[in-house]
C-alpha cells in the first residue's frame, strides 16, 4: 500500500492523466494516502536566448513561476476533488535537472511512489528535449510509476 504518493505535474494532458492515475490509487488504498503534487521549473525557457544574468531573465522567472503555481493549483483542485489530501511544491532549482530534483524531493518527503505522465516523444524530438519521465525513473529511490496519454498508448 502506498501512502505517500508524489505527483510530477506540469499541466499537460499526460501529466492530468497521471494525477487522475495517482488519486484512484490514493482512493483505492483506502484513503489513508496523501499525495505530493510537485511542478519543477523548466530551464528550457533559456533556450530562447534571453541573458541568464540580466536583461528579460527576471521577468521570465517570475512569469514561470506564476505558471508553475497555477498548474500547482489546479492540480490541487483536481486532487481534491477527487476526495484525496494532497500538498504542493513548487521546485525553483533551474541548474539541476529534472530526474535529480525529484529524486531529491522523493527522498526527502519519503514518497513510497512516484507518479508521473509520459508526453510518448520519439525520435528527434525526444533526442533534443529529453525525456523528463525517463529521467525520473532512473534516478528516483522509490518505484515509478509511468502514466501514457491514450493516444500514445494506442499506436502501440
Amino acid at each position: 500500500m502506498y501512502k505517500r504518493i508524489m505527483v510530477a505535474v506540469d499541466g499537460s494532458d499526460a501529466s492530468n492523466k497521471a494525477l487522475v492515475a495517482a488519486t484512484d490509487l490514493a482512493r483505492d488504498c483506502g484513503g489513508r494516502s496523501v499525495l505530493l503534487l510537485v511542478h519543477a521549473l523548466d530551464d528550457m525557457a533559456y533556450i530562447s536566448g534571453l541573458d541568464p544574468y540580466g536583461g528579460q531573465s527576471g521577468a521570465l522567472i517570475e512569469i514561470m513561476r506564476e505558471t508553475g503555481e497555477k498548474i500547482l493549483a489546479e492540480a490541487l483542485a483536481i486532487a481534491e476533488s477527487a476526495g484525496v489530501q494532497a500538498e504542493t511544491l513548487l521546485i525553483d532549482r533551474l541548474d539541476e535537472r529534472l530526474g535529480d530534483t525529484v529524486a531529491r524531493e522523493a527522498q526527502q518527503w519519503k514518497a513510497d511512489l512516484i507518479v508521473v505522465g509520459t508526453h510518448g516523444r520519439r525520435n528527434i524530438s525526444r533526442m533534443l528535449l529529453g525525456s523528463g519521465a525517463e529521467q525520473i525513473i532512473r534516478l528516483s529511490p522509490v518505484p515509478v510509476l509511468v502514466v501514457r496519454k491514450a493516444e500514445d498508448a494506442a499506436a502501440k
